[in-house]
């Protein structure tokens, strides 16, 4: 082996290690799992309200399937992803959760019930006319809105 090769072996291998050491912290682990699953919320729930102001063309196939797929993402047991010490007090630039989120248990974990009921109730009337969806979805904003109000910071 040349040289060179060894030499840039070693470098891959010491940044590598020097990498590792952020990428092994539990809490960024977690912060990183959260902010993809208010993506997927996002994804999903976001052309609900698009078809609910009437800017999207209410679809019943793709409302339900939306709805479906919002309702999945919003149930999963995420208790792991929120490890107390997580908030943007100790993570600034990396989340918006508020530290308040830990320390007003179990009103946080209300407001998540809420968002879990509303969600159910929207996945189960998003396929039935634009008028059944416009009943349930603002319940839905109503919960995203009242947990960030209370526990996630405007700018990260």
């Amino acid at each position: 082996m040349h040289s060179a090769s060894r030499w840039l072996f070693v470098l891959l291998g010491l940044s590598l290690a020097f990498g590792a050491s952020a990428a092994d912290d539990p809490n960024e682990k977690a912060i990183k799992a959260r902010r993809a699953a208010m993506t997927l919320q996002s994804w999903y729930v976001g052309p609900l309200f698009q078809m609910a102001k009437g800017a999207m063309e209410y679809d019943a196939d793709a409302a339900r399937t939306y709805a479906a797929n919002f309702d999945a993402v919003v149930k999963i047991d995420a208790a792991a992803m929120w490890p107390a010490g997580s908030g943007n007090d100790a993570y600034e630039g990396k989340t918006r959760a508020l530290p308040e989120l830990w320390s007003t248990w179990p009103e946080a974990g209300e407001k998540a019930q809420a968002l879990i009921e509303a969600s159910s109730q929207l996945a189960a009337a998003a396929g039935d006319g634009l008028d059944a969806l416009r009943s349930k979805i603002g319940a839905v904003g109503n919960a995203c809105k009242g947990c960030h109000d209370d526990f996630r910071a405007d700018k990260m």
